[in-house]
């Protein structure tokens, strides 16, 4: 950091109404001209940019771990679920929320007023931080001369025309451990579309299952059916065979019978043609 970036913080994080006699009394002990001319020209901050400036120098470690875990989330956005989601942007304003009161505690300590009005614009200053990275490198430089609104946050923040001096990059996110919060939803998260796979394997695998089942069970019940049909049929066969038997003993009776009578027909037929020729030949001349 820079000299005039040391006075600069030192200013911003000062009380607002003493802001201006403290920045021309510095500038009049500079013995350079133009870094006094810079910190002349250093515009007064608002209040609330003043409570995140004064925030930033005072719980500067607390400020830096929830922007590098904001960093991580933002990383971690697209492996997330709705639900997920969802849960992480309500934690995430539970967080600007309790940041922002706990800045606004030091300004009070500071003999400050701070209306409803400043506190919200101190919360959406810490939100735009945890939403985009160049608000992120200006909240944390503690040198914020306005407080932030990035609006939808389609157009990235150029810290420079927000801070007073130069910004450093926004915090990294850190490298993250087993238990760290965003590594564990990481893991939830592939955990969850994991056990998704396995029961739909699972369904599809019982669907297939319970089909098999089913053409086995018809399989089973078509062969039990041809099975006493086949009984069915063999019985009528073993009845249709004894009948035919049967009928042909009795054809063969029949036969014998008619051959037995045919033959005592002609032995009849005979003896009449022979009675029959003698009667003709005693007959008177």
């Amino acid at each position: 950091m820079t000299e005039f970036d040391s006075i600069a913080a030192e200013l911003y994080s000062g009380a607002p109404g003493d802001f201006v006699s403290a920045r021309n009394a510095r500038a009049k002990q500079m013995a350079d001209v133009d870094v006094a001319a810079r910190i002349r020209a250093l515009r007064k901050p608002t209040t609330a940019a003043w409570v995140v400036n004064l925030f930033a120098q005072e719980r500067a470690q607390q400020l830096q771990e929830a922007l590098q875990l904001a960093a991580a989330l933002r990383e971690a956005q697209a492996d997330l679920d709705a639900p997920t989601l969802a849960k992480l942007s309500r934690d995430r304003r539970a967080l600007t929320g309790r940041l922002a009161e706990d800045a606004a505690e030091l300004a009070r300590a500071r003999g400050a007023h701070i209306t409803a009005a400043t506190l919200d614009a101190v919360q959406r200053t810490i939100s735009a931080a945890f939403f985009d990275p160049g608000a992120a490198a200006a909240v944390a430089s503690g040198r914020l001369t306005t407080d932030l609104d990035i609006g939808d946050g389609t157009t990235p923040l150029d810290p420079s025309t927000v801070v007073a001096g130069d910004v450093e990059d926004a915090p990294a996110a850190q490298e993250q451990r087993p238990d760290d919060e965003v590594a564990a939803m990481r893991a939830r998260r592939r955990a969850q579309q994991a056990l998704k796979e396995a029961e739909r394997a699972r369904d599809a695998a019982e669907r297939e299952h319970a089909a098999t089942l089913r053409a086995l069970h018809d399989a089973s019940r078509r062969a039990e059916q041809i099975a006493a049909r086949i009984d069915e049929l063999e019985e009528g066969l073993k009845t249709a065979r004894e009948s035919a038997h049967a009928v042909a003993t009795t054809l063969a009776g029949a036969e014998a019978e008619e051959q037995r009578a045919a033959a005592e027909l002609a032995r009849r037929e005979a003896a009449v043609a022979e009675v029959r020729a003698a009667s003709v030949g005693d007959s008177p001349a």
